[in-house]
């Protein structure tokens, strides 16, 4: 048996095979929450993603909100501070859903443990949806499921933000260093045709399904010269 298939139970597979080590072993769901080390991966740049995805964040009386799977840091205690009526979330793995919860001992959390691919919400539900660096670590086919789901949960009029690494940094010195490219496309091993696709394309694409369209919302937020990008949009009827 390989190591990752004990990782399996209740998860996709893509999750245990190339992110066991990051997100589903206990050891490794304690280091990586320290604030440090999430900061070093994403480069110093976690504080100037966090805050422009809260930024774009801003529910108000009544609204309800969901983050689509969980996160490493501070930024799910943030965005339960700023959502008064409690912050849906939703992971595969049992474990990210406790630490979550741990998190937010004193802001109302309500946590579910589903795949992003099929949620168990109805459709037309919330007003809020937030995407925090999920996208990337998905094949093709499961982002359009995911997507899609997203589409269908979110009612007509509401939002969501997308924090996620910016298109293809052909130009960015840290693309141009061969090594490093290598050695994260092997970490990452969905993010090189994450970022040949056309992400609103395929949200349009995702929201038509559903009878609904998307309008991204400007001035988007480029982070670390682009490597990055915070992005909101705004959900409507198919027009």
């Amino acid at each position: 048996m390989a190591l990752y298939e004990k990782f399996l139970d209740g998860v996709p597979w893509y999750l245990a095979r190339h992110y066991w080590w990051a997100y589903l072993w206990k050891r490794s769901i304690w280091f990586f929450d320290h604030q440090p080390i999430i900061n070093a991966i994403l480069f110093g740049q976690y504080q100037k993603l966090m805050d422009a995805t809260l930024a774009r964040y801003q529910p108000q009386d009544g609204e309800s909100a969901l983050q689509l799977t969980c996160v490493y840091g501070k930024l799910t205690p943030s965005l339960a501070r700023q959502t008064k009526h409690g912050l849906h979330i939703m992971d595969a793995s049992l474990d990210q859903l406790a630490l979550a919860r741990r998190k937010c001992v004193d802001t109302p959390l309500f946590a579910a443990r589903m795949d992003a691919e099929c949620l168990a919400y109805a459709s037309d539900v919330f007003d809020h949806v937030v995407l925090f660096f999920l996208l990337h670590e998905m094949p093709s086919e499961a982002r359009e499921h995911t997507l899609s789901e997203m589409l269908r949960v979110i009612r007509s009029g509401g939002h969501f933000m997308i924090t996620e690494y910016g298109p293809l940094p052909n130009r960015h010195w840290l693309y141009r260093f061969m090594p490093f490219r290598c050695l994260l496309g092997r970490l990452e091993p969905f993010l090189p045709g994450f970022w040949h696709e056309d992400l609103d394309e395929k949200l349009n694409l995702a929201a038509a399904r559903h009878g609904k369209s998307v309008h991204r919302i400007e001035p988007s937020a480029s982070i670390f010269s682009g490597f990055y990008r915070v992005v909101e949009y705004h959900v409507s009827d198919s027009d």
